[in-house]
Order: C-alpha cells, then structure tokens, then sequence
C-alpha cells in the first residue's frame, strides 16, 4: 500500500513518529510525507522553518515550495506536487488541513487528472458548529463529496462532519501518539530537591499555555478550597499572557509561596516534570471569543499532555470540555468546566485516597499504552485503509 500524507505537522520531526512506524507495520507499506517547503508557525516559535528531504527505508519526507507560509486553509503546493504523485502513484492520500483547506482540493483534483484512483482521506481537529459562504461552502462541498474517509481528532468533530452531510466512513483518533520510550514512570528526586518539592507534598501539575480558556483561574480557585493543612503545591509548566493575573489571584489568597512556575522545557523534558507530578489537571473551558474567518470559539479538541500524563502513570483530572471526557474515560476523574469547587473535590480525592490514586494512574497507563502510542496509532490508521478498500470491494 502506497499512502501519501500531507501536513505542515510534519515539518516538526518529532511529529512523524507514527508516520515512520506506519512504514513499518508490513512489507507492502510506503509513506511519502509532503510538507512544506518554508512554514512560519507563528507564536513562540517566531521564525520561518524549512525542512529537509528525509529518507529512512520506505519512509520519505519530501518538502514541497508552497503557497501561503503560515495559514493552513490558504495552504497549497508548487508543480512539482504533480510529478511527485506520477512517479509515486499513491492509493491513499490523506491531507492534515481540514475539509475546507485548498491543499485537500488541490489533492483530489490531481487524483482526478492524473486518474490515481487513489482514496482521499483528509483529518480534520475542528469540533465546533459553523456556518460557511461562499466561496468556503462550495470548497467544502467539494472536498466532502469527493472524500472516501475521514480521521477526525474528536468525537465533536466526527459529529459536526455527519451533520453537514458526510455519510462515509469516519474514524476517531489523535493525529499524533506518544512515543512511550520517552513518556514513562521514573522518579525525579534530583529534579524534586533542585524545584523545592518536600517529599510529603502532594503536586497538582497543569502543562500548557497560560490562558484563560486553559481553565487555570478556575484551577487557583479550587486549590484555594482545599483544607489549608493539606501539603500542596502546584507545578505549572508553560508560560502565556495569563502568568501576572494567576500570581496576583494566588496572592490575593495567600498561596503564591505554594506556586512553582517552570518555562521553556524542551519537549523530551517535559516527562521529567510531569514525573514530580501527584496528578495532572487539564481544566479547559470552552469560549466563544475567538473569531475566525468561518467559525466563533473555541473548545478543547483533545488534551495531548492528558496521554502523556497518563503513560507515566500519573493520574489526570480534566473538565468536560470538548474530547476530555472521551480521552479520560474511566481511567481519570472529569469535572464540569468552570466549577472549582467540583475540582477542588477531585483533588482532595486523589490526596486523601493514595491507593485510588495509584489505580487511576495504571488504569490511565494501560489505557495509553493500548491505544495512544504511535504504534498504537498507526495499527488504527493501517486499519481504517484497509477497512475502505474492502468496503469498495463489497
């Protein structure tokens, strides 16, 4: 099976990791993976980044000039996207920019003319309701009528898809897995001493940005409600806007000596920190300030460090915003977005009970380790392919 993936993601190395063992899952597996050629993120990371050509067995990374260096529905590729699709002659080509993204409709076009006969698959985050005009509506007409799955990062999302009329086959699950060599159970006690961390206190951790859709003033809140003999702190990991009105709002309270701030960690440091961890909340609150050119809002689309969190057996507290609940399960507790006394309830649970404690953190490892490493990922991905070319044979 020959699979093209295409996605500003990949231009980030790290990302790829599923991608590389999708390669490998059986003899017959090619993925080339187009990316493009110069990208600015935009953010922290305020630079332009231009990826190099990769080869690694049947895995290719292959940078492409392109259209647009910083919006992903404007994206699109140069020529030479046409003669890499004559020369590779993929049967699956899956594009990471949603169903309104001109990059999807720039693939299913060439599909056609270059008579591939490859199936377009597209994976989209969006999990709020919206409403398009033209020109946006009769671009997503045509990209969803000419779309034989969908991989959609979240059950809202998969739902939203089946309103505006998709009836083919959708399957739900992250874009990227966690590499489980890197995010694991190991103590810190070097890192807890050089942080201030007594080994009594129990450590409420939150990794992210500091914003308020993060939920971060209602989680000061609830810790506010905590029993004032408890032994807490909270270890936040990130940085944002938000940093002064969280420090003034825990002074106001007379916890801001309970308070460690940590910025700027590389991403295969962050397991150490989340290893000094008693539990990980993820308290996001779904907000309809943010405008976009088609969409208002904004609600958590899935809650990436949750997994991470939960393969090193740390046990997650999250709200029922967007996908949290779905990625939590049973194997965490959920509170209603925005209450801090309900938080505040969680994590008094979690303190007082280390033996529930310690069974959400395996419960939450062994379901992470089942279905949210790459590997994991990359089965479910291989699947749901094969799942399609078996439908079109029935």
């Amino acid at each position: 099976m020959k699979i093209l993936v295409a996605s500003h993601t990949y231009i980030v190395d790290l990302n790829c990791e599923k991608l590389r063992v999708l390669s490998q899952l059986e003899p017959n597996i090619e993925v080339t993976v187009v990316v493009p050629k110069k990208w600015q993120p935009g953010g922290v990371q305020n630079k332009i980044i231009e990826p190099q050509y990769q080869e690694e067995g049947k895995f290719r990374i292959i940078p492409v000039s392109n259209f647009s260096q910083n919006h992903q529905g404007l994206l699109t590729f140069g020529t030479e996207l046409i003669s890499l699709l004559q020369q590779f002659r993929p049967q699956i080509i899956q594009v990471e920019q949603a169903s309104r993204s001109l990059a999807y409709a720039q693939m299913i076009t060439l599909n056609k003319l270059l008579n591939l006969q490859a199936k377009n698959l597209f994976f989209t985050w969006w999990n709020l309701p919206y409403a398009l005009k033209f020109p946006a509506a009769l671009l997503e007409k045509y990209n969803l009528q000419n779309t034989h799955g969908i991989i959609s990062g979240n059950q809202d999302g998969a739902e939203i898809l089946r309103q505006r009329g998709y009836q083919g086959p959708i399957k739900v699950m992250p874009q990227l897995g966690i590499d489980e060599r890197v995010f694991y159970p190991q103590p810190q006690p070097e890192l807890a001493k050089q942080l201030g961390i007594q080994p009594e206190e129990f450590i409420v951790g939150f990794v992210g940005r500091f914003v308020k859709e993060k939920g971060l003033l209602t989680l000061i809140d609830a810790l506010t409600l905590l029993p004032k003999d408890k032994p807490w702190k909270l270890l936040l990991l990130g940085r944002g806007e938000l940093r002064t009105e969280l420090m003034n709002k825990a002074a106001e309270n007379k916890i801001q000596d309970r308070i460690i701030i940590v910025e700027s960690v590389p991403h295969d440091q962050v397991c150490r920190y989340i290893n000094l961890m008693n539990t990980l909340v993820l308290p996001s609150e779904t907000t309809y300030k943010f405008k976009t050119l088609t969409a208002i809002g904004w609600k958590e689309q899935f809650g990436h460090v949750l997994i991470e969190a939960m393969a090193c057996q740390v046990p997650v507290i999250g709200s029922d915003s967007g996908e949290i609940p779905h990625v939590i399960g049973d194997a965490g507790l959920v509170f209603p977005e925005g209450n801090a006394q309900a938080l505040a309830n969680c994590i008094l649970q979690l303190i007082e009970k280390p033996n529930f404690a310690q069974n959400l953190g395996e419960m939450g490892y062994q379901k992470t380790i089942a279905q949210y490493t790459n590997k994991a990922l990359a089965k479910q991905q291989l699947e749901f392919y094969q799942k399609l070319f078996i439908s079109q044979k029935q």
